[in-house]
């Protein structure tokens, strides 16, 4: 029942959204079913049994599973929801925010392709792993939360006025979604101050890959911007390279900032088109390595490029960012990623209720760990509060004069086609 490695969770924990993007394979409901809802504490022990066999750390961050196992199965449980609350307080002592079980509600908000139509505000939300705070992993460029002026980074501490002190993901989701028109109030802590934002939930058609031609004194160089890893983006990608090759530009600047991540799919077959050989990608999990991705000669062009990261940029950004960087493919400018290297595995439960379990995590080519850590910039090139919001309140400056960053990415890319020219 497990959903294939397409399906594998990239994003940090869960979309404020109608549904989050799993994608690939459907989820099955098992066989048992019935014998589930009957059976609360043998719900309990499948739970344990699957994160006895998947959970990517042998030694459970030091947790005795098996006490942990004959402490929750000596329990009584009354009803589906006694057992509910046991298992997430038992998922609680690995300490790890990404392993999560998910009530039949939650679990159906899930269960979505990344068809690139979404319902919602348009965050995407972590826990952090040691002041337990409701973190924005990234505002979703052209939502109601990215033109509200939301950034990565912010702390959620309310919603709809209720504190969200030792609040989980999904407890914050189910919260924050709702249907579209309807309003929801954020209250928002950026450094020591805190804002209320009140966003209209909204249908949200999102197309992943945006370019265009700049003339610069180095000749037409070509800008694409990638908002997230969905299903179509590397179909996108690819159209946009063509075309920009079509118009004889001199060299690239790939935007990831601000982008929470996606599908692994998707950022493999991406960084294909960029170079012919060497690794992009491998997954590490209890036993060692699993999977290695590599490029297969199939790169649509070898033009100078420029990379631009920052604190948004997420789980599939900072495996392609990684890829690039270490193959000596393109530059980085920017600021330090987000820092979000996990994969999950998710799969459906009995009564229809979902687990997702930290299963691997991913290395870079050169074996850097990406989870925590993030990918650090080659240049980098900070921007004040003020000028991301200014850009995230007017989204047609970005990658424009008005947009500091971006600018240095045009200098960078600059003097990259210049020291090529005239070595």
């Amino acid at each position: 029942m497990v959903i294939k490695k397409r399906g594998l969770i990239l994003g940090a924990t869960a979309f404020v959204l109608t549904s989050v993007a799993v994608t690939g394979a459907g989820i099955r409901l098992s066989q048992t079913q019935a014998f589930f809802r009957e059976s609360p504490k043998e719900l309990v022990d499948e739970v344990w049994q699957i994160v006895n066999r998947q959970y990517v750390d042998a030694t459970f961050n030091q947790v005795d599973w098996r006490e942990v196992r004959r402490e929750y199965l000596e329990r009584s449980y009354g009803s589906k929801e006694e057992a509910y609350d046991a298992i997430k307080e038992m998922l609680e002592k690995l300490e790890d925010p990404y392993t999560r079980f998910m009530n039949p509600e939650e679990f159906n908000n899930l269960k979505v392709d990344t068809s690139g139509e979404l319902t919602g505000v348009g965050i995407q939300l972590a826990q952090d792993e040691e002041t337990k705070k409701l973190i924005v992993v990234s505002p979703i460029e052209g939502t109601p939360a990215f033109a509200a002026g939301i950034l990565a980074k912010d702390i959620i501490t309310k919603i709809d006025g209720q504190s969200t002190e030792g609040m989980d993901v999904n407890k914050a989701v189910s919260l924050i979604r709702g249907k579209p028109g309807t309003s929801v109030t954020l209250t928002i802590q950026r450094s020591d101050q805190e804002t209320e934002y009140s966003l209209v939930r909204t249908n949200i058609q999102i197309h992943p890959v945006k370019a265009k031609v700049i003339d610069t004194e180095e000749g037409r160089i070509g800008y694409i911007r990638l908002t997230q890893f969905s299903g179509q983006a590397s179909q996108e990608m690819k159209e946009a390279i063509q075309s920009l090759e079509e118009q004889d530009v001199v060299g690239y600047v790939l935007d990831l900032r601000s982008n929470p991540g996606g599908l692994l799919t998707s950022s493999v077959e991406i960084a294909r088109m960029w170079y012919d050989d060497g690794r992009i990608v491998s997954t590490v999990d209890r036993l060692g390595e699993s999977e290695s991705h590599s490029a297969n000669d199939t790169a649509l062009t070898d033009k100078k490029l420029v990379i631009l990261v920052d604190g948004g940029s997420a789980s599939a950004s900072e495996i392609l960012a990684g890829a690039l960087q270490d193959q000596e493919r393109g530059v980085l400018v920017g600021t330090q990623t987000f820092g979000k290297g996990l994969v999950q595995s998710v799969r459906g439960l009995g009564d229809g209720s979902g687990l997702a379990v930290t299963i691997a995590k991913y290395l870079t080519p050169s074996g850097r760990d990406i989870n925590k850590e993030g990918i650090a910039p080659d240049i980098v090139y900070e921007m004040t509060d003020e000028q991301r919001k200014a850009l995230q309140l007017d989204r047609e400056q970005i990658g424009t004069l008005a947009d500091p960053q971006f600018v240095k990415a045009v200098e960078v890319l600059s003097e990259e086609i210049e020291g090529a020219t005239h070595p």
